[in-house]
């Protein structure tokens, strides 16, 4: 027969792998959510006006070599 304690630390076991399964799947959410969040954002079109200081800044190196 199994005492109260026995049986307390069987419960205490039970949840907490229940526990850790819980805070695993909260993990693997976020883990979907920001992989989706980081495609969005790769995804996205760079705007003009980055590009345009881009260009500007390889058109000073260029003139820079040539000095």
């Amino acid at each position: 027969m199994m005492s109260v304690s026995e049986g307390g630390r069987g419960l205490e076991r039970q949840n907490g792998r229940r526990a850790l399964d819980e805070a695993r799947l909260r993990q693997q959410a976020i883990g979907v959510k920001l992989r989706q969040m980081f495609d969005r954002v790769v995804n996205e079109p760079v705007p003009d006006e980055f590009l345009e200081i881009l260009r500007r800044h390889d058109q000073n190196l260029k003139g820079g070599d040539e000095k």
